[in-house]
């Protein structure tokens, strides 16, 4: 019998860094992150995100952010993609990590990007999630070279890029909410520069997904 991970290979991928594991968004793990995101990610006066997604009201939030993974999910394709995986902690959803991509088997690059509840915040969790994403990407999805940006006022994200070994790139003045300057920090890691630290990643269901991004499943 066909399963859903058959028709959506990332469902079945699993990363495992010592407690923290990286799973692929069944629903049952989008309702949960659901729940994450309504709990709170961040201050109300701050704004850590490009696209203010965390503006909205409660019970939208939830709403929304279940409507943007299943978006994502049906309109995946190697040209145009974001992977977005469940961070979980000793068994717990406490955050979410996830690349996009566009035109991917010929650039070979994409974007990180991610979130933690506000509870699991300031433990070094940001740092080892992206870590054991990086590595996913490099060893086992054919990337090439991982982007990410930040702004200059979100001093716990830009850390967390330099921990992993992201060098700096430019930094664009873009709007950030109605009438407000942000200045956003891009960022650039590669092979050579990625700081791994010394937790064993170990990854299962990779070579599905890199049929499905458009690259063999070696």
């Amino acid at each position: 019998m066909t399963t859903a991970t058959d028709l959506f290979p990332p469902m079945g991928l699993r990363v495992v860094a010592g407690p923290l594991e990286l799973r692929g968004l069944t629903d049952e793990l989008v309702v949960e992150l659901c729940d994450l995101a309504e709990a709170g990610i961040h201050h109300p006066d701050e704004m850590p995100f490009y696209f203010p997604w965390t503006a909205a009201p409660p019970g939208q939030l939830a709403r929304n952010t279940a409507a943007y993974h299943w978006g994502k999910r049906a309109t995946f394709s190697p040209d145009d993609f974001c992977l977005d995986l469940a961070v979980l902690l000793e068994g717990r959803v406490i955050g979410c990590q996830g690349v996009a991509a566009r035109h991917f088997p010929v650039t070979r690059t994409g974007e990180t990007g991610s979130w933690l509840g506000r509870e699991f915040q300031g433990r070094g969790l940001g740092t080892a999630m992206r870590r054991a994403m990086c590595a996913l990407l490099f060893d086992h999805l054919g990337f090439e070279e991982i982007t990410s940006a930040a702004f200059l006022d979100n001093p716990a994200s830009l850390g967390v890029s330099r921990n992993v070994g992201y060098r700096p790139t430019v930094v664009s003045r873009i709007k950030r909410r109605e009438g407000e300057l942000a200045l956003n920090q891009g960022l650039v890691l590669t092979p050579e520069t990625f700081v791994r630290g010394d937790v064993a990643v170990e990854v299962t269901g990779a070579a599905a997904v890199r049929s499905f991004i458009g690259l063999d499943a070696a």
